[in-house]
């Protein structure tokens, strides 16, 4: 490998900085879309049910709709990480297995994407299954849909493979630009994706207060990318010369 020079390595930096911010922002509107919004749904539709709130066909198939906008907006959040970890390991070759692990998580958004869309085709049959048990979803897919509940679950487990490249690379960016936030993202990642695991071990074992853990979720999908913007945007300036 050859190495860049200072002036190589600055650009690379910049380029890498900048790419940063725009995954972190597509990530914060991803995670909003993805995790945030349904999660609401479900709640309010499990305690202060009424009106548009209410597990029927129309909630499923909307909140389908936000699942699959998010999704998408996660892919291109993975790609331009992706990218920006890309410059970054031609100045420091840590940032390979970061990029790497956003390409596993990119194809599993896909198949996220997939399983969305069989739950929208769904939602009726689905429903008759749940009878308002929305932890009995997954076992309703899968014996409705199983294409679609393998689907979700490799596409769920890639998609948190995705996350940890972006823990990595977070962390490695927070060392290499000396900035806090970045490394305080990478910690608040790595939080959400340890919460992440908690309704797929639920399948398996009896979780106490699964309910009361999940609502930390939308809080760390939020401040996560956030954190990620804000380092992004100051490391840019700083390599500009514009702080």
């Amino acid at each position: 490998m050859t190495v860049p020079s200072a002036i190589q390595a600055r650009v690379l930096d910049q380029k890498g900085a900048r790419r940063l911010g725009l995954g972190a922002g597509l990530g914060l509107a991803g995670a909003i879309a993805l995790i945030v919004v349904p999660l609401v749904f479900l709640f309010v539709a499990a305690d202060f049910p009424g009106g548009f709130f209410v597990l029927d066909s129309l909630m499923v198939e909307v909140t389908s709709v936000i699942v699959l906008a998010g999704a998408l907006l996660l892919i291109f959040s993975l790609i331009v990480y992706r990218n920006s970890f890309s410059a970054l390991r031609k100045v420091d070759p840590r940032f390979y297995v970061a990029s790497v692990l956003c390409i596993l998580g990119s194809l599993g958004f896909l198949l996220l994407l997939v399983a969305a869309a069989l739950v929208a085709g769904n939602s009726a049959s689905l429903l008759t299954c749940v009878h308002g048990q929305p932890s009995h979803a997954l076992s309703c897919l899968e014996s409705g849909q199983p294409f679609g509940a393998v689907t979700a679950l490799l596409g769920f487990l890639l998609g948190w493979i995705g996350g940890v490249g972006i823990m990595i690379g977070l962390f490695l960016a927070g060392n290499r630009f000396r900035s806090g936030s970045l490394s305080g993202s990478a910690t608040v990642y790595g939080l959400l994706l340890l919460i992440l695991l908690v309704p797929l071990a639920s399948l398996f074992v009896a979780i106490p207060d699964v309910a009361y853990l999940l609502l930390l979720a939308p809080l760390f999908a939020l401040v996560a990318p956030g954190l990620a913007l804000h380092g992004s945007l100051r490391a840019t300036r700083l390599l500009t010369g514009t702080a």
